[in-house]
């Protein structure tokens, strides 16, 4: 015969113990990168590959942040210098540039697009309660292109929104995405 009563106290002394352990938190991953002296993140989702930078076809009449467009295996890809269309200051393209290759969701599909940046930096990972919104930008029209700010132990990143970022119109000021007074 079995002792229910036996049972019982057993699961509920491991239920007891399981409920003490390490709570799971989700985190989200960013892939960090430099632009002049700050960090910023985008989604890991989002990137499709990261390249050196090479020359680009330049297309007449186009944005200056535009740098023009490559052929990634068939497909043409617009470049977007990210340092320009923050509003600063242009610098010669070193061995650390990159390219990085996104997937951004515009209208009701999808496109493929390459920003350049200074430096790759690493893939953070960032839990809900380490993403704080950006205070400077609570009530600005810019806000939605800057997700928040990621914390870690010893750094900042500002974290942006990628889809909302590079689907800006030509005209939309985004210098307030490089001021680092968050």
């Amino acid at each position: 015969m079995v002792d229910k009563q036996g049972d019982n106290a057993s699961e509920v002394n491991i239920n007891e113990e399981v409920g003490e352990g390490n709570t799971y938190e989700p985190s989200e991953q960013y892939l960090t990168f430099f632009i002049e002296d700050e960090e910023y993140g985008i989604d890991i989702l989002a990137v499709k590959e990261i390249r050196g930078w090479e020359p680009a076809t330049e297309i007449p009449n186009s944005p200056e942040y535009l740098k023009g467009v490559i052929n990634l295996r068939g497909t043409i890809i617009p470049l977007t210098d990210l340092r320009l269309r923050f509003g600063i200051k242009q610098f010669e393209y070193s061995p650390t540039t990159v390219v990085i290759v996104v997937k951004v969701i515009a209208g009701e599909g999808e496109k493929i697009m390459g920003i350049v940046v200074d430096a790759v930096s690493d893939v953070s990972d960032f839990s809900k309660a380490d993403i704080h919104p950006a205070p400077e930008l609570a009530a600005n029209k810019n806000a939605a292109f800057v997700k928040g700010l990621g914390s870690s132990e010893n750094k900042m990143v500002i974290l942006l929104d990628i889809n909302e970022l590079l689907n800006a119109p030509d005209d939309a000021d985004l210098t307030v995405v490089s001021r680092a007074t968050f």
